[in-house]
């Protein structure tokens, strides 16, 4: 029933015509499932209530799908689907279920793939759907609260570790806002540099694919074959789709490129400079929280609002890691709260002793 929710709220959130009817089939189709086990449960005499509310979860990504449109939770729905994807696998009863689940994932995980959404698959729509199924690259929300966590939970450590030690408030202050700085520059430099190495390494492994499909190209059009037929094509089917595409050098490189090495030759990972800087400003969104307080507060009651507004953080962080882990979201968010602060205990408590020892 959460899942019949979830996916006519993003048929309520999708403007595209093609876009919306898929989710829409894709809700009759969960509704479908919940009848078949409501089914089931009454003949085994348990009583299932009509009324429904969908759970927090389902509401959220709701929510989000209408602020920043379907495409920013498409990843942690496809992500939920393909881990779903064999959960009536052992069920005698629910083949037909567990058939359907296996294509829903395939279509959800079809979609998130598009550039904008697109509905309607080529067989190059496709191939660039695989390198998002291994690395699991593209999700925005994921990235985002993992990218807040880590300044959130490194400045809040930092800022105990200082406050153990029994420094005044401004010093906490200046120490606190050059973490963040600090921590907010290493995080862009290494995402740049992470992405500028990885457009890099991909551009030269393109230009070595094109160097042997013109000194080669028999050799590379057998390999194509062979990668088809190892898909599931007839070995005569694979060879003519493979000859059929050695016609144009360019479609030929593209696809290699795709099936042989896993890179999109149309997204090398991005633009390092856009990957820097949202780095930079998700790392100084989380690192901000505990820093605040030292800003209008001093002496005891800032360490305390920092604290408290910390752990308030973490719990926001947790309840939005549950979107894309599974996990109850009161789980996730007490999860987060206790191992965030724990961390903070640790440095608080080794800041006391040393500046105990120092002083």
């Amino acid at each position: 029933m959460n899942g019949a929710a979830l996916y006519r709220a993003l048929a309520d959130a999708e403007p595209d015509a093609r876009r919306r009817d898929l989710f829409q089939q894709l809700a009759q189709a969960e509704s479908e499932h919940a009848q078949f086990w409501r089914a089931k449960l009454a003949a085994a005499g348990v009583a299932t209530p009509r009324a429904f509310a969908p759970d927090l979860r389902t509401r959220l990504l709701g929510r989000l799908a209408r602020w920043f449109g379907v495409p920013f939770v498409l990843p942690t729905i496809a992500a939920a689907e393909y881990a779903d994807r064999d959960k009536y696998a052992g069920q005698a009863d629910a083949h037909e279920l567990s058939a359907e689940e296996r294509g829903h994932a395939a279509i959800v995980r079809a979609v998130a793939a598009q550039p904008g959404g697109k509905v309607g698959f080529s067989g190059r729509d496709i191939a660039r759907a695989e390198p998002w199924h291994r690395g699991g690259s593209g999700n925005t929300l994921r990235a985002a609260v993992l990218g807040a966590n880590d300044g959130l939970v490194s400045n809040f450590c930092l800022i105990m570790g200082i406050a153990g030690a029994g420094t005044p408030g401004n010093t906490i202050l200046l120490t606190g806002l050059a973490g963040l700085l600090a921590g907010a520059c290493s995080m862009a430099l290494g995402e740049w540099l992470s992405v500028t190495n990885a457009r890099e390494l991909a551009r030269t492994q393109i230009g070595k694919e094109a160097e042997e499909l013109e000194q080669t190209p028999k050799a590379e059009q057998r390999e194509l074959a062979l990668i088809y037929q190892a898909k599931g094509l007839p070995k005569e089917e694979a060879q003519r789709v493979a000859g059929e595409l050695m016609q144009d050098k360019q479609s030929a490189l593209d696809t290699l490129s795709r099936e042989e090495l896993g890179i999109d030759p149309d997204d090398l990972g991005g633009n390092a400079w856009t990957a820097a800087a949202t780095s930079f400003a998700l790392f100084s969104l989380g690192a901000i929280f505990p820093v605040a307080p030292f800003l209008w507060l001093t002496a005891q009651a800032a360490v305390v609002s920092s604290i408290g507004l910390s752990a308030l953080a973490l719990a926001i962080i947790g309840l939005l890691t549950s979107l894309f882990n599974g996990r109850n979201p009161a789980f996730s968010a007490a999860r987060q709260v206790v191992f965030g602060c724990f961390a903070a205990a640790i440095t608080y408590g080794t800041g006391r002793l040393l500046g105990l020892s120092i002083s």
